[in-house]
């Protein structure tokens, strides 16, 4: 009899990094793949399983305009409740640290069924920072059967918080899965960016740097984009108000700037591939981004991913006025500067996770 694994996907980061496992588990004949969508993040998770050719069997639908956490997990809560109990699923599959992989979790321990956690042990340890996500990955992590962690780091954040050695397996990252799976292909960058130009991508979308944060970093790129003629910026802008709004405050109409709509997988990645700079406060670009040899500034006070900083090919400047200008400013003029942290190092996998994940489930059912 086949077993049945549920694979939970709800923003694109999570529909990204889980694409390589769902497509991997496609391939097992012992296994029969079913694939949830809470569509937490509705078109910027649509345009990835449609990339990676992933269609949700089932759809929460679960997103509304400008809801706040509370609503989205009360609404996630009983949805998945209901779904759940119909689907009687072996085993349940999260990715990550967002509402949608609590809830999941909860609600799997509330119904005895087995989860595996895909990018366990990640942690900042300040329980606000990154808020909400420090929280959700802790409440995961306490409930998960199988925690695949990104890295020995990772692994090491676990045991310290009680995991069973016997129940952490180090896989590395899926991102560096999907990423290697993506680059190999002739992707197209969807907006017009000069050759000539060094190209500098920014996203910055994080619930922790509403407000005065994401003020000052518009303002630095502001401030680097009238003082270097000769680069071109590139913004993706979260369509999120908290976000669109202060990027076009600041950065609307500045010649070498382009504020554009969220951009799809493919284009983002050729985008990535182009870049000379990338200036991020996400989590999965801080993964992909050393992997093709991009140096980045993170715009975090911290990261729950220091292993690509340990290994000085990324740097964190925080939302910080003067630190974004300075460390861009050295990587645009300091030839040795950049390449120091050009090197294309991976600290985060080799393009086997998935693998190594399926070799695990297919090790405990069969």
């Amino acid at each position: 009899m086949k077993r049945k694994i549920l694979c939970v996907i709800g923003t694109r980061p999570e529909a990204i990094k889980m694409a390589p496992v769902i497509l991997a588990l496609k391939q097992e004949p012992w296994v029969n793949v079913r694939i949830l969508a809470t569509a937490q993040h509705r078109q910027m998770l649509d345009q990835v399983t449609d990339f990676f050719d992933i269609d949700p069997d089932i759809d929460l639908n679960a997103m509304s305009p400008n809801q706040t956490l509370t609503t989205l997990t009360a609404r996630l809560l009983l949805k998945l409740d209901d779904v759940l109990q119909t689907e009687k699923p072996d085993a349940v599959l999260v990715q990550g640290d967002t509402t949608t992989v609590m809830t999941v979790a909860l609600i799997c321990f509330y119904q005895h069924i087995l989860i595996g956690h895909i990018e366990a042990g990640l942690r900042t340890w300040d329980i606000q920072n990154p808020f909400p996500e420090e929280a959700n990955r802790a409440i995961a992590g306490k409930l998960a059967h199988w925690h695949f962690a990104p890295t020995e780091g990772a692994r090491r954040n676990l045991l310290k918080e009680g995991v069973l050695d016997s129940e952490i397996i180090v896989t590395g990252n899926t991102v560096i899965d999907a990423l290697l799976m993506s680059v190999a292909k002739d992707l197209e960058l969807s907006v017009p960016v000069s050759p000539a130009k060094r190209l500098i991508l920014v996203t910055s979308h994080r619930r922790e740097n509403f407000g005065e944060p994401l003020r000052n970093i518009c303002r630095a790129l502001r401030t680097l984009a009238e003082n270097n003629h000769a680069a071109h910026f590139l913004y993706p802008v979260h369509p999120n108000p908290n976000v669109k709004d202060v990027a076009h405050e600041f950065l609307a109409g500045l010649p070498n700037f382009t504020l554009c709509e969220p951009m799809d997988y493919a284009p983002f990645v050729a985008a990535m591939k182009r870049s000379y700079i990338i200036l991020t406060d996400s989590g999965g670009v801080q993964e992909e981004a050393p992997a093709i040899g991009k140096p980045t500034l993170v715009l975090r006070d911290e990261t729950e991913r220091p292993e690509a900083v340990e290994q000085g090919v990324v740097k964190l400047v925080g939302p910080n006025y003067k630190r974004i200008v300075t460390e861009t400013q050295r990587l645009l003029d300091d030839e040795s500067s950049y390449k120091a942290m050009a090197r294309g190092i991976s600290p985060y996998g080799d393009g086997r996770a998935a693998e190594r994940i399926v070799k695990t489930l297919r090790e405990h059912f069969t």
